[in-house]
């Protein structure tokens, strides 16, 4: 892993180098929102020794306006003004920090090839135990929208997902439907953050699965560590399905990744199911066939995973071609 010193000069070049924001149609734009097209080195812990502190803890180049908060914003270099995209706005969980999450599902990774643009935050940092909360972040959250809305033009936002990882998953599903959201988001993945519409009584971890109802229309992708209590929920039945007349789910044929992710947690006390080291490692999907309305439902169980080891990037790529497949386009919609 580079050490912090160098990480922190990439950080200075990206920031302060002269890049051609203003390009006009066709041009390509190498800088936006203050942010570099130049992808920052992933952030790498696959073992949980020796974590580097002032690398995790970097928030990103990318300012957020009416906050002035920072965040992670990661776009394909030879973008074009008037250009297709898929936008993503990556949530981390308790902890909550930018950069690990933007290791943890490393949609960047694959940001030239889809078109992605991928926004990364981080959740302010004097709350307790760093979580997403309403009253201090959902502000900076619809600011980081309205950003990319302004910067790439609502009618060239082909989708735009949600991405959550455990409390980043929760916190997700608690603005999908709200009035800010609704007409917006076309997808949620859930990194083992609950699954919609697992029934609570099916739960093996009633923490991760909100109860509330949802009333709005998004496609759902619900991935779980295999040795994770609530892989239980990722049952042949699903709520969310039902709602859109998805037919029977069906395993399809499973990833195999001979690469590791990039980071797990720091934290190795707490067992198996927390998560143990970053390792190559075989995914099962099973897909509701035939969603009405162009919706997708599918659930993902990685083997002989936990809560915490980061996703590989075969398994990563099937969640994107899944997001991409999906309906999208509301923002695109009056």
């Amino acid at each position: 892993m580079r050490p912090a010193r160098a990480l922190v000069r990439v950080a200075v070049i990206v920031t302060c180098g002269v890049f051609a924001s203003g390009a006009s149609n066709g041009q390509a734009r190498t800088e936006i929102a203050g942010s570099s097209c130049t992808a920052l080195p992933r952030f790498e812990c696959p073992d949980a020794k020796n974590c580097d502190a002032t690398a995790r803890l970097y928030p990103g180049a990318a300012t957020e306006p009416k906050t002035g908060r920072k965040f992670f914003l990661d776009y394909a270099c030879d973008l074009k003004r008037g250009e297709k995209v898929a936008v993503i706005l990556n949530l981390h969980g308790a902890g909550s920090i930018g950069n690990w999450q933007r290791s943890y599902f490393p949609a960047v990774d694959l940001k030239e090839k889809y078109r992605l643009v991928v926004a990364t935050p981080t959740a302010l940092t004097d709350q307790p135990s760093r979580r997403w909360v309403a009253e201090a972040d959902d502000e900076y959250l619809r600011g980081i929208t309205e950003q990319l809305i302004a910067e790439f033009g609502r009618e060239n936002i082909s989708t735009f997902w949600l991405v959550g990882h455990s409390q980043g998953g929760i916190t997700s599903r608690r603005i999908v439907c709200s009035d800010y959201f609704k007409n917006k988001v076309d997808g949620f993945v859930s990194l083992s953050g609950g699954r919609v519409g697992a029934a609570p009584s099916a739960n093996a971890n009633s923490a991760l699965v909100p109860t509330s109802s949802l009333t709005c229309d998004f496609s759902h992708i619900f991935a779980i560590g295999e040795l994770e209590a609530s892989s239980a929920t990722a049952t042949d039945t699903s709520e969310w399905a039902a709602k859109y007349g998805c037919g029977n789910r069906v395993r399809k044929p499973d990833v195999v990744d001979d690469k590791r992710g990039y980071v797990t947690a720091t934290d190795q006390s707490r067992g198996p199911s927390w998560g143990t080291t970053a390792r190559p490692g075989t995914a099962q999907v099973y897909e509701f066939e035939n969603c009405k309305d162009g919706r997708i439902v599918v659930d993902v169980v990685r083997m002989n995973k936990g809560h915490t080891e980061g996703l590989e990037p075969n398994i990563t790529e099937t969640i994107v071609k899944y997001m991409l497949a999906a309906k999208g386009g509301k923002l695109q919609r009056p």
